[in-house]
Formats: C-alpha cells, structure tokens, sequence
C-alpha cells in the first residue's frame, strides 16, 4: 500500500508540473482554488474604443450598450487609472509586446504604414517569445500595425509601398518575411493595419482579399475555433493576443449588427465588437478553461473623432466620460482607456483598482505570474500590476508614467499630478498647438485629484511641483529605461522633450 500511495504522490506532483501549478509557492484563495503560475492568457485590445464606450465605467453618462464588457467588470477587476503608452495605435502596441515606450525608437509621431522593417527589432525580447520560451502556444489574431515587408511573389524582391495606395492590395500570395511569427508568435492570422485591411494574412503569407465588412466577424469565428483546438492539448497554456481593429474606421458593423444600437453604425460596431468578448468568454467556459485563464481586455487609445464625437454627445453619450480630448490628445480622454481582468482563481469579482498602471506593464506582470525574470535587454518600462489584481498596493521603482499624442508632445503623470508640455491638446482636439493663443502658458499642470477633466491650468502658480516634475520626465526619458537595473539606450540621441521651442 505504501509503494501505491507514493507513485500516487509521484503522478500527482509531474502532472502539477506539467500543467504549470506551483507546489513549492502555492497559496489558497477564500475559495479553496489554487494560484496557477501558468495560466492560458488572453489579451483583447480594441481599436479606438473610449473609456465612456464601456456602459459599466461610466453608467451615468454612457449609452453604449456594452452587456459582455459590463459582465467581464463584475466578473473581475476594472482598472480605473489605465493608461495607453501612446495616444495613436502604434507605438501603444509596441510598447505592449516589448514594455518599452516607443519613442525610445526612431518612430518620434504618429502611426506606421506598412512596407517598412519590422519596428520590433529581431533581437529584442516580446511577451510572446518570453512565453513561447516557457512552453506557451503564442498567436496573434487581428491588427499588427508595427510594420513588416512585402516580397513579391513573383520576383522575390521587396514590394515598395504604392504612392497612390487607395485600392491596392499585395498580391496573394506575397510572403511576409519579418511579420509577427518572427517575434515570437507561433500562429497568425489578420492584417497590417486598417488602410490594408483587405489583404488577410496567415502566417507569413498574403492568403486572400476580402471585404472590410467580414474582418471582426471572421476574427470572432478564428478566435473560437484557436480556444477550441488548444483545448485538446491540456498541457500546453496558451497565449492568445486579439488587437482587434474595431472600432476603428472604417466603421462598417456588419449585416447582424447593424442597427442594433441608438447610436448609429459606431454604436452598433462598438456592440459587434463588445460581442467578441462573448464569444471568446463562452468557448473558453465549453472547454473547462475559464477558471485558469486571464483575460485582459482594454484599449490602444481614446475614441477617434471619426465616431462623431459630437453627434454621439447630442444624444447623451459621452466617449471619453469625464474626461477632456479624444484620440491623439495628452488630454486624458486620448489615453486614459479602459482595462478589466478577470481571472477567477486569483481576481476577486467585483473589484476595483485605482493604482496607476500603463499598457507597457504586460510583460512585467505575466513575467512576475509565471515566476520567470525580466530579460535584461527588454521590457526597460514594464512594471507588474500583479499585486493590484490581489487588492494590494503597487510598490514599484517607477516616478511616474509618461504619456505621448499623436505630434509627438510629452506628458508626465505621477501621484495626482500631471504635466503636459504643450500648450493645447497635443493633438486632434481644439485647441491644437496652433490654436492656442501667443501669451499663454508654454505648458499645461493639472491636479487630477481635484481637476479630473483638466480645466484649470495650474503651470504658472506651482513652480515647484512643475520644476520636479520636468526633472523626473527627464531622467526617465533620457536614462533609456524607467526599470531599475536595466541599463539600455534609446535608439536615438537626439529625442526633442519640448515641440514648441522655437
């Protein structure tokens, strides 16, 4: 009896290791459920969703109807003080796969168009090659928008990006030589960006054209169907990252959606694409993974104007909830997006967290759940939020959070202060650097504590907060990294911290 009760022990501890349970550190939750120190994780990242766009975040003043985000938030914890590394699509996602800020690179403003290298450089370490090294399925379905090449079918020679791109596709079959399988990815299926959404890859291969209209559909559909096949393996977590490119223009719900909301076709894509959280939630309840599978769902941005912003207000609704600007702004309302995690074995439904966190902080965080070390040629401004998902304060080497607009313009949040060098938005929202009159101030203090929505211009009256503050923004931007104990460089010397000087 002895002998069949320890290989009984013995079967028990391999199969532990091998579905990634920690023995050695495993602590119980009030529920009896175990901390898992690798669990399958799923990263669903809209394209210009605003904070007011989730009906749960601002109840009040939101008519959006948003029922699978709403259920995730009491199923989870809502982040209230979340912020994108940017407030345009690209350099956020860089700075999500890499927890490094892209202005660190070369890309100083705005967004990429394709036909260009890779702006993740080959050697440098992403979540997904961090978890593919622990033994994770890695894929990405939807919207890379990082820039990759073109090689032309025939020729085999680079495909130069059109000067007259408006209807152009690459050609089927066009091989993509540095896309996202060569960063770490195993599996990929979607698109560059919206301007080619057209072109549908997998992998590392143009494999059709289609319509704008199916993209989200046929990405929910995929979504599902990855859940579904890496349900069979039980011993291998997966890591499955959704940028979707919803809703982003062009806004096109499709044929089922449309209508569906009060508010028009952005409304009515913004609940097509609130169903993919749905979707995703019920597969992963059909196959047993719920439990021991994060989800994190947020946004790259604020809402653009392209959902009419004003239109949306008329009838009460509020994209960026109380917040000041849109898209492309220092204004929180560029930045500030929201972020909800659930992951029933540790995160307590629910709950709210007000820590201070930003989209860089991925890598950190699944680095700090899967009790692995922080590569020492990466994530340079990743910090784990890990302790916020158990109620617990984060304590953490960072002075503050850096936020960037569209033109290139800095902003520095830390505590309840935030500085904005610019004298306007920074971005798409009046009024714009141009806009703003000759005599006023080069810069712009709020205190968010007691000036949410960024009305009273304090830069003038706190010198002293204002002259910290600018010191600190400094050393984070000019030091190459806001980690301690990461010693990098930026990509470029000469990042200009002040737009306006003249």
């Amino acid at each position: 009896m002895g002998k069949i009760v320890q290989k009984f022990i013995l079967s028990f501890v391999l199969l532990a290791v091998g579905s990634g349970v920690s023995l050695a550190k495993n602590k119980k939750l009030q529920s009896g459920k175990r901390v898992v120190t690798r669990p399958n994780i799923v990263y669903i990242i809209c394209d210009d969703l605003g904070y007011g766009d989730v009906h749960a975040l601002a109840p009040k003043i939101s008519k959006m109807v948003t029922p699978n985000a709403d259920k995730l938030a009491n199923q989870g914890m809502v982040f209230t003080d979340a912020h994108s590394g940017s407030a345009v699509c690209t350099p956020t996602r860089y700075g999500i796969m890499t927890g490094r800020y892209s202005w660190r690179t070369k890309l100083q403003s705005g967004v990429v168009q394709g036909y260009r290298d890779n702006l993740i450089v080959e050697n440098r370490p992403t979540v997904a090659s961090h978890l593919k090294k622990l033994g994770y399925h890695t894929a990405i379905l939807g919207k890379w928008h990082m820039n990759f090449n073109y090689l032309n079918p025939s020729t085999g020679k680079l495909l130069e990006k059109p000067k007259n791109k408006k209807g152009f596709k690459a050609p089927i079959g066009t091989n993509i030589p540095d896309g996202p399988i060569t960063r770490g990815f195993d599996y990929f299926y979607g698109i560059h960006h919206a301007g080619s959404m057209k072109e549908i890859i997998e992998n590392d291969k143009v494999i059709k054209h289609e319509d704008e209209i199916n993209f989200l559909p046929s990405l929910t559909k995929n979504s599902v169907t990855y859940i579904n096949e890496r349900a069979k393996d039980k011993n291998t977590p997966f890591f499955l990252y959704l940028p979707l490119g919803s809703p982003h223009t062009p806004i096109v719900p499709s044929a089922d959606w449309q209508g569906k909301s009060e508010l028009g076709p952005y409304g009515d894509f913004v609940m097509e694409t609130d169903n993919v959280i749905g979707e995703v939630s019920k597969a992963l309840e059909k196959n047993g993974l719920s439990e021991n599978t994060l989800i994190i769902f947020t946004s790259d941005n604020g809402a653009s104007k392209a959902a009419n912003i004003p239109a949306l207000a008329e009838k009460g609704h509020y994209v960026s909830a109380h917040m000041r600007g849109s898209k492309a702004d220092l204004w929180d309302g560029g930045h500030r997006i929201p972020f909800i995690v659930r992951w029933p074995v540790l995160v307590k439904e629910g709950t709210e967290s007000k820590e201070l966190i930003c989209l860089t902080d991925l890598f950190a965080t699944i680095s700090e759940i899967t009790k692995t070390s922080l590569p020492s040629n990466g994530a340079e401004d990743s910090f784990s939020f890990l302790p916020a998902l158990k109620q617990k304060p984060i304590n953490s080497e960072r002075n503050g959070v850096i936020h960037h607009s569209i033109s290139g313009h800095f902003a520095y949040r830390q505590g309840k202060w935030k500085l904005l060098l610019a004298k306007g938005s920074g971005g798409w929202t009046a009024p714009r650097e141009h806009e703003v009159a000759e005599n006023a101030p080069i810069a712009q203090l709020y205190n968010l504590e007691k000036d949410p929505s960024e009305t009273t211009n304090l830069y003038e009256t706190e010198p002293e907060i204002v002259k910290q503050l600018l010191k600190d923004l400094k050393t984070d931007i000019y030091s190459g990294a806001t980690r301690n104990g990461t010693v990098l460089k930026n990509d470029i010397d000469n990042i200009i911290l002040w737009k306006n000087e003249k």
